[in-house]
């Protein structure tokens, strides 16, 4: 997936993060990444269905099957021995494995095959390592708080550090993803996130106020992963 945004997107997103920390001692972490995930697992179980539904496909319709090679093949409805037929069966269930795990290869139709709770675990699971890493316990009041957005799957996660989730519900950050989705349903990658910063900034500022020592503890620019 191209990734949309420009130097100038980059530069008024920081400059957002900037913005909102002026007023509170959270400390806001931007990131956003192509896709959370590349589902080679997926791509293998709906190989192993589709191989699978081949199967009992020849299981239910036997006569059927072995009629069309022997027409395909010429054979002259020859008799087929039981080494014949499970022999058979193995050819068309590798074919459609290999046949169906090369579609999967192009990552839109392995996307869109992936079901909808598979990719929003992923993104989650994704976005709590990026946490972790880039934001939790990296601040002196534990006031860090990740924005993360999956483009490929649609999806973005808020993810806030120990004493920001004691204080704020995660329900509180519905009207940052609902801000922020609604320009991405546009294209507007760079004006989401500066959305969804702008709402973030504003709970961070009611719960936790600057004070006069605050000092800057994480990066205000986009991180792209």
């Amino acid at each position: 997936m191209t990734h949309p945004l420009t130097d100038t997107d980059r530069a008024r997103v920081a400059a957002a993060v900037t913005h909102a920390e002026l007023s509170s001692a959270g400390e806001i972490v931007t990131i956003i990444t192509p896709r959370s995930d590349i589902y080679r697992d997926v791509a293998l179980g709906w190989s192993a269905f589709v191989a699978l539904l081949a199967l009992a496909a020849l299981e239910l319709a036997p006569d059927f099957y072995i009629a069309l090679v022997d027409r395909v093949l010429g054979l002259w409805a020859s008799d087929w021995s039981p080494r014949a037929v499970l022999g058979l069966a193995l050819t068309v269930a590798t074919l459609k494995f290999l046949g169906m795990l090369a579609l999967m290869a192009w990552f839109p139709l392995r996307l869109w095959l992936t079901p909808g709770p598979v990719k929003a675990a992923r993104v989650h699971a994704r976005a709590l390592t990026c946490f972790r890493v880039g934001a939790q316990s990296r601040t002196t009041g534990r006031t860090g708080i990740l924005i993360y957005l999956s483009l490929a799957e649609h999806r973005a996660e808020i993810i806030a550090d120990e004493a920001i989730a004691a204080k704020v519900s995660p329900e509180v950050w519905g009207d940052a993803m609902h801000a922020m989705l609604g320009h991405l349903r546009q294209g507007h990658v760079a004006d989401g996130m500066i959305a969804a910063v702008e709402q973030v900034g504003a709970v961070l500022a009611l719960h936790f106020p600057r004070a006069d020592d605050d000092v800057n503890e994480l990066p205000d620019r986009l991180i792209e992963v």
